[in-house]
């Protein structure tokens, strides 16, 4: 059997590829790294290893290859002849990977005509709707209607945390991968073209929206709550962040009015998904991932999209009838990052600009006047503890005005 990896990155080597060579695939990555496709087809095989604070374990991935993704013939004739297939690339690479893709549907239409699953591993909702619509601007009608037909697109929950790897990680391997032991990869049941591969740890699910919207309001935000605030306090490590008291109290209340929100939104055991936030504070604890408050709260732009982490929790809370304090906290931290990455002056206007520009807010949408209110005690420099009780009397004030 046959699997192809678009994408020989973190998440493609530590985590995908990885699952497939487990499950009995021979794993053939593309990638356009001429050290990684050189390395990987030399070497045949590369090494993971699972790092805790209770120690490290190497395992070795084997047997694969490698295709450069400049060779567009030799990409189309990979695709056409797969089992399977994922994506691994980042969400901006995708317009890049699909006419190649395209090319692969083509051969494959023309050749076995058999059907073709690809899990689509980048941190977006609907990548599936965007990663088809690309695709289909590389093709004629016929090809269009054989693809829709016989190309299943299929999301996926990527919920392993891999950090970027430094040299003193690789320990003279370039090609090892450290990453946390957790490794579960939820899939999108409804989407399979076909029967469903078995993949060792996929659990399909349906309705997936579920499995999106937790991986990127509890899971995603949480984490980058835990950046913004260990960045302001001087923290270089997501562990050293999560370890202050007041820190780890606000990023968990954060969590929890995503996880209430997403149970109601979608009928969902909550019991379920608070142990679930406990388990990711536990592993944000994980020290020998070196994971930075600098990695994590990168792009802060993205993070305040409206539809994406800080933004986009904080609008399902409110539809959910929950006042999403602790979330607005953190999302004050973006802003506040985001003026200091881009080397703007910090003020409350700057600030009111970035949210409705950035994030899409009206002024009168109540999170504007929230989030503008933790930002004034940012600019201030309180302390976060005098953050974290300014959310738990807005928290306070709500319940009795339910009440």
């Amino acid at each position: 059997m046959k699997a192809v990896m678009y994408g020989g990155g973190n998440i493609g080597r530590g985590f995908i590829g990885l699952l497939f060579s487990q499950s009995g695939y021979e794993v053939t990555f593309i990638d356009v790294v001429d050290a990684v496709v050189e390395s990987l087809n030399r070497e045949k095989r590369y090494p993971v290893r699972y790092v805790s604070t209770n120690g490290k374990e190497d395992i070795f991935v084997e047997p694969v290859c490698a295709v450069n993704g400049n060779d567009t013939e030799l990409v189309a004739k990979t695709i056409a002849e797969a089992d399977i297939m994922a994506t691994a690339v980042g969400v901006r690479v995708l317009k890049f990977i699909a006419p190649n893709i395209a090319n692969g549907i083509r051969m494959r239409k023309e050749t076995s005509g058999r059907p073709l699953n690809i899990i689509i591993c980048e941190n977006l909702i609907d990548a599936d709707k965007l990663l088809a619509s690309l695709i289909r601007e590389q093709l004629n009608e016929e090809e269009i209607q054989w693809f829709e037909e016989n190309v299943g697109l299929v999301e996926a929950s990527i919920g392993r945390m891999v950090p970027v790897q430094t040299d003193e990680m690789k320990e003279g391997e370039p090609l090892r991968v450290c990453v946390e032991r957790y490794g579960f990869l939820p899939v999108d049941k409804a989407a399979f073209k076909g029967e469903i591969p078995d993949i060792k740890n996929m659990v399909p699910h349906t309705p997936f929206g579920f499995y999106i919207e937790r991986k990127l309001y509890v899971h995603n935000m949480g984490h980058s709550v835990c950046a913004y605030l260990g960045d302001y306090l001087g923290k270089e490590y997501i562990y050293q962040s999560v370890d202050d008291s007041d820190v780890q109290y606000i990023v968990e209340n954060a969590m929890l009015e995503s996880a209430r929100a997403i149970a109601k939104q979608y009928g969902e055991d909550l019991n379920q998904i608070l142990l679930h936030v406990q388990d990711l504070l536990m592993r944000f604890t994980n020290e020998a991932l070196g994971d930075t408050c600098a990695r994590v709260g990168g792009d802060p732009a993205r993070k305040l999209a409206g539809k994406d982490r800080l933004i986009g929790s904080s609008g399902l809370c409110l539809e959910q009838g929950i006042y999403p304090a602790y979330i607005l906290l953190g999302a004050a931290g973006g802003v506040y990052q985001y003026l200091k990455e881009n080397e703007k002056e910090q003020g409350v206007d700057a600030a009111c600009e970035v949210l409705k520009e950035v994030s899409g807010l009206e002024e009168t949408d109540e999170r504007m006047k929230g989030i503008l209110g933790f930002y004034e005690m940012y600019l201030e420099g309180a302390s976060v503890k005098e953050m974290k009780l300014r959310a738990q009397a807005m928290e306070a004030e709500r319940l009795r005005d339910i009440i």
